[in-house]
């Protein structure tokens, strides 16, 4: 695991992306404190469709909203 400062990470940005893809870990530091960690994307499936048959939409989802809560939501 490498540490950089700040200043050294955005110097050399593409260099330290890179290393992360090869699959090491970056520690980016501020005045000697670690405040993020610079690593690869993990390859998973899609998030896509993960909530599927959770939620139903109603059938009157589109159809228009009684005045009321027009008046509600227009602030009038």
């Amino acid at each position: 695991m490498q540490q950089v400062s700040v200043h050294e990470a955005k110097t050399h940005l593409s260099r330290l992306l890179r290393r992360a893809c090869a699959g090491e870990e970056v520690v980016i530091t501020r005045s000697g404190h670690p405040v993020a960690r610079l690593v690869p994307v993990e390859e998973g499936r899609p998030l896509f469709g993960i909530d599927a048959g959770r939620f139903v939409v109603p059938a009157d989802f589109d159809d228009p909203l009684e005045a009321s809560v027009l008046r509600d939501f227009e602030g009038g």
